[in-house]
């Protein structure tokens, strides 16, 4: 799903991105899925926590448009985002945090003194 959209002051500043990914998500539901996980990037983070690059925002305008609750787990990765998503159930929709807050994701990051640092994968 594509939820990189412009964020100002913690609110979604232009949907369209979120809008156009509500059919699609609305399908899965009505194949009556045990959950469904969305995750998406957000900014450039450089494989930082980086608040203001959060996907928290994008839940209140997910939830208008679904007419559905949505949960956000804080990260992407690891074994409480593992155990959270199995114990989904009736079609709980989870959006996880932001992928490039993680340098796997980012494939590569700045260090503090300019310099560029490459993952191994």
């Amino acid at each position: 799903m594509d939820f990189n959209v412009p964020v100002k002051e913690g609110k979604v500043k232009d949907a369209t991105r979120i809008k156009t990914t509500v059919p699609t998500i609305k399908q899965l539901l009505e194949d009556g899925p045990k959950n469904i996980v969305l995750m998406s990037h957000l900014g450039r983070p450089n494989g930082s926590r980086v608040e203001k690059h959060s996907l928290k925002p994008v839940v209140p305008a997910l939830e208008d448009f679904l007419g559905k609750k949505v949960t956000f787990l804080n990260d992407c990765v690891g074994d409480e985002i593992v155990n959270a998503t199995n114990a989904g159930k009736d079609g709980q929709i989870f959006l996880l945090e932001n992928l490039r807050f993680h340098l796997e994701e980012e494939g590569s990051r700045k260090e503090a003194d300019g310099t560029k640092a490459i993952t191994s994968r």
